[in-house]
């Protein structure tokens, strides 16, 4: 692991540790803006931690050719609002959502900066998937709709106003990139739907499978990866996750299964947490926004990558049923 001096320094002080006994790298960051790690200690509290290293490039790379200065400054803002949501936010979350424990945030300068992490993978939380089945799906949902009954009409301070890394305002470029269409044209239309919803919550905002970390049973699961938290309808991150979790014919398949328990899960959050909301209402605008919802990450990735594999029937399905909404 070829660091600075300033990196091994910080987190040796940080842990209070001897030193440093090795590492693994757990992934690289999008878009080359540094490497999360897992690192080994020496007479610490902790016998691990996972770092993420953020080191700003000196040239943008993205991996689809999305290089501009609107792209990183995005990034930038993404980095700073996950270290406010663990110095802020992280302290209200439950044992029934769980999020790793934040040691610390270290601005080494302004292009590098450390953000130290509980290590899941000590603590229990050792299985990745990256697809699932519906009983390990409905783990996931389950954290999701006690994520959002507890953060019910939270304001946003701090984090991003509006969740996601893929809403209107700051996809403009993906945008224009689009083909001419209906989807297009009704994109500010999708946007405005989810943004003027009654119930907002705080939403993850990457909520992909991939950002969520099971116990060896695969029936406990912690969230990771708190860049685009922000404000939102939570129908966006059980959309964006069922994507991220299953084909298009378990889509078709599961769907009302997979929805279902949301919604007893959420109603039985709001009741411990807002007992004054009206759960029926929820789940009654979600509802209709679920397509909606869909429609909207879809409209990104047809700007974005128009060839990509979620694209597909169950996509055609759920954007026919948000024109209907939209041209009533």
């Amino acid at each position: 692991m070829e660091k600075s001096l300033s990196f091994t320094t910080n987190l040796l002080t940080s842990t209070k540790a001897k030193s440093i006994l090795g590492h693994d790298i757990i992934q690289a960051l999008w878009s080359g803006y540094g490497h999360i790690y897992r690192i080994h200690l020496e007479e610490s509290e902790w016998s691990s931690v996972v770092v993420k290293h953020i080191v700003f490039p000196l040239e943008h790379q993205h991996p689809r050719g999305w290089d501009t200065e609107v792209s990183h400054q995005r990034k930038t803002k993404s980095y700073a609002v996950e270290n406010y949501w663990y110095q802020h936010y992280s302290s209200l979350c439950e044992a029934s959502f769980r999020i790793p424990n934040c040691l610390d945030f270290i601005e080494i300068n302004t292009t590098e900066k450390l953000l130290v992490l509980e290590d899941l993978n000590a603590s229990g939380y050792t299985q990745r998937r990256s697809t699932l089945n519906v009983s390990e799906a409905k783990v996931v949902l389950s954290w999701l709709a006690q994520f959002h009954a507890k953060f019910m009409h939270y304001k946003p301070n701090g984090i991003w106003s509006i969740g996601t890394y893929w809403h209107l305002s700051t996809r403009h470029d993906e945008w224009n990139a689009m083909e001419e269409g209906k989807l297009k044209f009704e994109a500010q239309n999708l946007d405005n739907h989810l943004n003027n919803s009654k119930f907002q919550t705080i939403v993850h905002g990457d909520a992909k499978v991939a950002n969520f970390c099971f116990s060896e049973n695969m029936e406990q699961v912690a969230a990771v990866d708190f860049q685009y938290v922000g404000g939102g309808s939570g129908i966006k991150d059980v959309a964006y996750f069922l994507g991220s979790c299953m084909n298009e014919q378990e889509c078709h398949q599961s769907e009302t299964a997979l929805l279902n328990h949301y919604f007893e899960q959420l109603k039985k959050g709001l009741k411990l947490y807002h007992p004054e909301i009206n759960s029926s209402q929820v789940e009654h605008e979600y509802r209709n926004l679920y397509s909606i919802a869909w429609t909207d990450f879809t409209r990104f990735l047809k700007g974005w990558s128009p060839d990509h594999k979620k694209l597909n029937t169950y996509s055609e399905v759920q954007m026919n049923k948000a024109f209907n909404i939209l041209d009533k």
